[in-house]
């Protein structure tokens, strides 16, 4: 990160499609499949926005810890957003010059291989089921294997041990995997299958890097992992760089036959998206959860404060990696004042809620609803609120509903100067997501990390990222360095709190991760 800057790096150029690049007219479609719902944009050839499509879809959770989603749901809400994009956008597929795909990462599906139909519901990122199975292993003296191969840890966030229980727990799943009857993958695959009509099993590098069953430096589905693991290799998908030929859509469901030329899972999607081609630039996407990506280039950084070791995107055969901090709860901590305890009646009544609170009362809200993310991996802790006094109400909660997720960053980005050469005096973090909306939310941001916060002029930076995969592989768009110069800012915020008070924040909310930690 000090280093999070290296302002001066020349940016890695691209020359995917050089001989199209005389192509002038087009569009590209995003399709955007996130946690609570699915989104579908329309990009011109001057990569603005001309058709959104948006349908959320319903969250089941079976027992405490699980969250699970009906893959047909899924199905049906990326089809309907996509006809709605076009729809708006005034034009058919057959306008589209290709699309692009992102998508909640670590969701996995498994599906018939004659049939396409999933044999269980898909099990979402969120869900802690298999932290008994991540438990066993790491006593197995498994973890070190798995984080020296993948750049991950043993938890339950991760997909492979997701497919290792459906293959357990649904019955004479195992047997059918085995016979070679059922595939596997993420959302971004399940899409793919069946946007192709069948014919395309594929994912992407950034995808297949967060499954626990790729090695991120063979580059290659790892026999030892899958061996551990018990996940047949033939139910996984091909692996492909992100910018790639991932085959065409079936006439039947879009109208025409659209090559499917861009993916990357929704976080490396975002980083694209903002820009971040420099090593040393960050980036922070505050939706469900909050997700931190730092660029580290060719450099495989291994995180000595329990940060992930990821694969930021994959073109040209040529792999960027990045370090990573995930937490769990960023929006559903507003979610949950909306709806769990009902202090606001809409999310954008957050931060002036928050405003409206008392400076004298300190309360601090650790939202480990399903556990703690980076740098913790508590998948035992679970929420907490501490400093309550009997003046507390509504704005105290939303305040720290909001402030919890500037602590979180804080922490992540805290590991990141630890692990990233030592040091991050000139930090600017890029951000987006649907909180970054919030002026009030944003300033405490910037105040509790003591660093800018960049907000950007276009938000949807998931689907901007997708978009140029594709737009870019196809020849429609601009190569990686003119897509660094569109990059346009709407507002920094500089911090402006006092030391004394921000450290006094600080020091009040490592007490209270202390006393929710599990162990």
């Amino acid at each position: 990160m000090a280093a999070l800057a290296t302002r001066g790096a020349a940016a890695i150029r691209t020359r995917r499609g050089a001989g199209r690049r005389n192509q002038v007219s087009g569009h590209i479609l995003a399709i955007d499949q996130g946690t609570t719902s699915s989104r579908a944009l329309v990009f011109d050839a001057g990569m603005r926005v001309v058709g959104v499509g948006q349908k959320e879809f319903r969250q089941h959770y079976p027992q405490s810890g699980w969250v699970e989603h009906d893959p047909e749901d899924i199905w049906k809400s990326v089809v309907a957003t996509a006809e709605t994009a076009l729809a708006k956008a005034g034009i058919a597929a057959s306008g589209l010059t290709g699309i692009g795909i992102t998508n909640q990462r670590e969701t996995v599906v498994v599906w018939d291989k004659a049939t396409g139909a999933p044999i269980h519901n898909a099990i979402v990122w969120q869900d802690r089921r298999t932290a008994p199975l991540c438990q066993r292993l790491r006593k197995q003296g498994h973890e070190k294997t798995f984080t020296k191969k993948t750049g991950l840890l043993l938890d339950p966030y991760f997909s492979g041990t997701k497919i290792a229980w459906l293959l357990d727990k649904v019955p004479g799943a195992r047997r059918r995997a085995e016979a070679g009857e059922l595939l596997a993958g993420t959302i971004d695959s399940f899409l793919l299958w069946r946007l192709t009509g069948g014919r395309v099993h594929a994912t992407d590098a950034t995808n297949a890097s967060r499954t626990l069953l790729f090695n991120i430096v063979t580059q290659d589905w790892d026999d030892e992992l899958l061996r551990i693991l018990r996940v047949p290799r033939s139910m996984l998908p091909q692996v492909r760089d992100c910018a790639a030929d991932f085959g065409a859509t079936d006439p039947a469901i879009l109208g025409a036959a659209v090559p499917i030329l861009g993916m990357a899972g929704d976080q490396q999607a975002a980083t694209i998206g903002q820009a971040c081609f420099r090593p040393g630039m960050v980036k922070s996407t505050y939706g469900t959860g909050c997700f931190a990506v730092l660029n580290t280039g060719a450099d495989m950084v291994r995180s000595k404060s329990r940060l992930l070791t990821t694969i930021a995107y994959r073109l040209d055969g040529k792999v960027t990696y990045a370090l990573e901090g995930s937490i769990f709860i960023a929006g559903a901590a507003v979610q949950w004042l909306r709806d769990g305890i009902k202090v606001i009646g809409k999310a954008e009544q957050s931060g002036e809620l928050a405003a409206k609170a008392d400076d004298t009362q300190s309360v601090y809200l650790v939202p480990a609803f399903v556990g703690l993310g980076a740098p913790h991996w508590d998948a035992e802790a679970r929420g907490a609120i501490f400093g309550l006094t009997r003046n507390s109400g509504p704005a105290e909660f939303a305040r720290a509903a909001l402030e919890s997720v500037a602590y979180q960053t804080y922490d992540l980005l805290e590991a990141m100067k630890k692990d990233w050469k030592g040091g991050a005096s000139d930090t600017v973090l890029r951000v987006d997501g649907g909180m970054v909306a919030s002026d009030w939310t944003m300033q405490r941001l910037a105040d509790i990390i003591d660093a800018p916060v960049d907000r950007p002029t276009i938000l949807e930076t998931t689907a901007l990222g997708a978009a140029w995969l594709a737009g870019s592989r196809a020849g429609l768009w601009p190569d990686m360095d003119r897509f660094s110069q569109s990059w346009s800012l709407d507002r920094r915020f500089e911090p402006t709190m006092a030391e004394a008070d921000r450290r006094r924040k600080i020091r009040g909310w490592k007490d209270a991760v202390r006393r929710t930690l599990s162990d």
